[in-house]
């Protein structure tokens, strides 16, 4: 009820933020916090290892046998919790007398996006959890509000590529701190060094996204650590895709079945609105009830040709799965994003949307190798023409060095061919060779001999024709 109350006194600070939520914690009472998966009961030993920095939350009051704290930590104690001594009298259940050791919390990292869960003020927008977000967008973005629960204890690693990960605003032990002033006050005191640790440093800016059509989440230098993170809890493997040639979401991890739609948009575009326009009037409808969709803004590089890093593109990516099977995998997806390119077709200049690109990967053969669509079939022309002009040009050329195709006789003047000498006639034994592609009848010496008396002076000792002299002029 704490976590809901908390929620509900944000949400008019700022009703487009995404508020995202810190999954472990210390707590003294979570079970999982011990190396024996129970919470340590009165004949029991506690023991903190001596060199781990800890800080844990303790609810209620605890009597234990023994307990060894930590060289640097602190323990953080609710209304009527602490700790006493077990006097001896029997305990039902807690007869075994163990030692039971604090697990190491040193391993739960800020970019490990299965360790954040999000809540977004507009949930009655969203049909149950058909709404979801690409893996760099799981962890908190630039201008998000970070939720650490009520009377939780916690410790985070934030290591990172960049020197500050900024943030909106930062919620801990139920008061929010959302300006620059108050959060640099709760660094100065004894809890924070405890609660992060790493080399990044994490600054609350209070500022919302200043731009309607959305704002990128800034987490791209961090991509590397979320997908380790991921792919670490799953086995370090991407699942293996239903579907041929899947697709590569901006921002994703792995590849996926189903479409993706990238937007140019306009000063006009409004992200929020447009992302409730596809949920009421397309995520809502009964054929799309397995299809979930996340949309955002995102950043594309460009590079010169094809390798070296120019710049990047603002767009906006719209990625479509669904829970179709076999065959049918991405059908529906396909389907709803036809749906979506239809309705840009007709209504995008009004959305603020110039133009779109659709890609599809289903389960189907024909969907598999169809890959992409675009908005418009003249870019479409306009890309394949010159490429196929491209390839034909090449495959004749290519049969012309093999001498597999004989041009049509169109001869131009060459340099080399004026080196050569026309007074001197190929032997009249030379008959020249048949040619099995042609049948046609070679000249005879003859005729080669006349024309060749045509071409040449014959009472001068001229080895080339020169057109700029007259041959009049080389007489002595």
């Amino acid at each position: 009820t704490d976590w809901v109350t908390l929620v509900s006194l944000l949400l008019p600070a700022a009703a487009t933020a995404m508020y995202k939520q810190w999954i472990p914690n210390t707590n003294f009472e979570t079970g999982s916090n011990w190396d024996k998966g129970r919470v340590p009961c009165a004949s029991d030993v506690v023991h903190f290892e001596k060199n781990k920095v800890v800080s844990v939350f303790v609810r209620s009051p605890h009597a234990l046998t023994d307990m060894y704290l930590p060289l640097n930590g602190e323990l953080v104690l609710a209304s009527g919790a602490g700790f006493t001594a077990f006097d001896g009298s029997w305990d039902p259940g807690c007869d075994s007398g163990a030692t039971v050791r604090f697990a190491d919390a040193e391993h739960h990292a800020w970019f490990d996006p299965t360790l954040w869960q999000a809540v977004s003020p507009g949930r009655e927008l969203e049909p149950g959890r058909r709404i979801f977000s690409v893996d760099e967008e799981r962890v908190p973005c630039h201008y998000d509000d970070v939720i650490f629960q009520p009377e939780t204890s916690f410790r985070v690693n934030v290591d990172s590529s960049r020197r500050v990960i900024h943030l909106r605003s930062i919620s801990l032990m139920g008061q929010e701190l959302s300006s620059p002033e108050a959060w640099a006050s709760y660094l100065r005191g004894p809890s924070a060094r405890l609660q992060f640790h790493g080399n990044g440093t994490l600054q609350v800016t209070g500022t919302s996204c200043p731009d309607k059509s959305g704002c990128a989440c800034g987490n791209t230098p961090d991509g590397h650590r979320i997908c380790t993170a991921l792919l670490g809890a799953s086995g370090r493997q991407c699942p293996a895709p239903a579907c041929q040639s899947p697709l590569q979401p901006l921002g994703h991890c792995c590849r996926v079945c189903g479409a993706t739609i990238s937007l140019d948009f306009t000063p006009d575009f409004d992200l929020q609105k447009y992302r409730e326009r596809l949920v009421q009037a397309l995520l809502s409808q009964p054929k799309y009830a397995g299809v979930r969709m996340a949309i955002s803004k995102v950043h594309k590089a460009r590079t010169f040709l094809g390798v070296i890093p120019r710049s990047s593109t603002p767009l906006i990516q719209i990625v479509l799965i669904d829970d179709e099977v076999g065959a049918q995998t991405g059908t529906a997806a396909e389907q709803m994003a036809a749906d979506i390119m239809e309705d840009i077709a007709q209504h995008g200049e009004a959305l603020g949307i110039s133009s779109g690109k659709m890609e599809v990967a289903t389960g189907s053969t024909f969907s598999g190798q169809a890959g992409s669509q675009a908005l418009s079939r003249i870019t479409v022309g306009m890309v394949l023409g010159p490429l196929f002009g491209l390839l034909l040009l090449g495959g004749i050329l290519f049969l012309y060095r093999k001498e597999k195709l004989r041009l049509p006789a169109l001869r131009l003047p060459r340099p080399w061919d004026r080196a050569e000498d026309p007074a001197s006639p190929a032997p009249a034994s030379d008959k020249g060779f048949d040619n099995p592609m042609f049948d046609v009848e070679l000249p005879s010496v003859d005729a080669g001999e006349e024309m060749l008396q045509e071409m040449a002076p014959t009472d001068h000792q001229v080895f080339y024709v020169n057109p700029l002299y007259d041959a009049s002029e080389t007489e002595t």
